[in-house]
């Protein structure tokens, strides 16, 4: 029984793992804002750090599913909802930092940072567009909008990881070295994701072709 268990379930202490790792950050700058370690200017400083590893957890949850198609792993897809949502989470972080404590809810400010200012537009339609993928992430919404639909509307996952580097790009200005990074990454895994549809609808056309 202890060696199926195993077979079924390996790494088991993947998950937890992972969880634990995921809190690291915002865990880190919350101890650098209570020894004030976060320099001249500490909310920028938050918010550039929340929002980059906001974007860096979409990115590694967009690598789940090529990691399987490439190599044939199923385990990165057991995390890919925990990192998505964790992506979420910090992006949350990032946007209510600004809202909160940058802009102590001055709605009439902030509309018009948005709209004035391309860079905030942008991350605001990304984090916009995380919301209905963070709702939409369960089992229970799988099956109440059928696997077909609510892998179009994940899809978006792509979008807003892309606005996310385009909104970190713009926030740098001068070095950008860093996002287009990010930007490299995602062409690569768009790029393995369109291949594979290629090769998918390929096959299928073939065997029809065979049947007939």
């Amino acid at each position: 029984m202890q060696s199926k268990s195993r077979s079924t379930t390996p790494y088991p202490w993947l998950k937890p793992a992972v969880f634990v790792g995921s809190l690291t950050p915002v865990a880190v700058l919350l101890l650098r804002a209570v020894r004030v370690e976060l320099g001249a200017n500490p909310i920028s400083q938050a918010l550039n750090q929340l929002g980059l590893v906001a974007l860096i957890f979409l990115v590694v949850a967009l690598t789940c599913t090529p990691l399987k198609m490439l190599f044939g792993w199923t385990w990165p897809l057991r995390l890919r909802q925990m990192l998505g949502l964790f992506g979420f989470a910090y992006a949350t972080l990032h946007v209510s930092t600004y809202v909160g404590i940058d802009q102590f809810f001055d709605w009439q400010a902030i509309t018009a940072d948005i709209l004035k200012r391309p860079f905030i537009f942008v991350g605001f339609a990304a984090f916009v567009l995380l919301i209905p993928l963070a709702v939409t992430s369960t089992a229970a919404w799988i099956k109440r909008l059928g696997y077909a639909r609510w892998k179009q509307l994940h899809r978006l996952a792509y979008v807003a990881s892309l606005l996310g580097v385009l909104h970190f790009t713009w926030r740098m200005k001068k070095d950008v070295s860093e996002p287009l990074t990010y930007a490299f990454i995602l062409g690569i895994l768009l790029l393995i994701r369109v291949a594979a549809a290629v090769y998918e609808r390929r096959t299928v056309v073939l065997e029809n072709l065979r049947s007939t």
